[in-house]
C-alpha cells in the first residue's frame, strides 16, 4: 500500500554545534601557517552510481492495462519531490539468461523515468 509519512514536529530545529578538529595525544595543533597535506589513498573504494528499485507492475485501471508503462519503486525515494529528481534518468532492468550472447549471460532492458506516481 501507499507509505504514510510521519508529520514533522512543530517548532524550531536544534542546531548541531560546529565540529572542531581534534588532535591526537602528544600532537601539537598548528597555529596559522599552511595545513599539513597527507598523501592521497592509493586504493579507493568503488562508488555505486545507481539506485536499486523494484518493479511493481504495469500502469493500469480496473479494466485497462498499459503494458508500455511500468511502475517502479526506487529505494530511498519517499516523496514526489525526491522522485522528480529521477525524471529523465535512464533505467536498466538487468536479468540473467541461460544462453550466452556476446560472451555474457546478463541481458539488459533499457527505459526512462517519465514522471512520478
Amino acid at each position: 500500500g501507499p507509505s504514510v509519512l510521519a508529520p514533522r514536529p512543530l517548532g524550531r530545529r536544534r542546531r548541531r554545534p560546529p565540529r572542531r578538529a581534534h588532535t591526537m595525544a602528544g600532537e601539537k595543533k598548528a597555529i596559522g601557517g599552511t595545513p599539513k597535506r597527507t598523501a592521497a589513498k592509493k586504493t579507493k573504494q568503488p562508488v555505486r552510481l545507481y539506485a536499486k528499485g523494484i518493479i511493481l507492475g504495469h500502469k493500469r485501471s480496473k479494466s485497462n492495462t498499459y503494458h508500455s508503462i511500468t511502475l517502479l519503486k526506487i529505494d530511498g525515494v519517499r516523496t514526489k519531490e525526491d522522485a522528480s529528481w529521477y525524471a529523465g534518468k535512464k533505467v536498466a532492468y538487468v536479468y540473467k539468461a541461460k544462453k550466452e550472447v556476446k560472451n555474457s549471460k546478463f541481458r539488459v532492458m533499457w527505459g526512462k523515468i517519465r514522471r512520478s506516481h
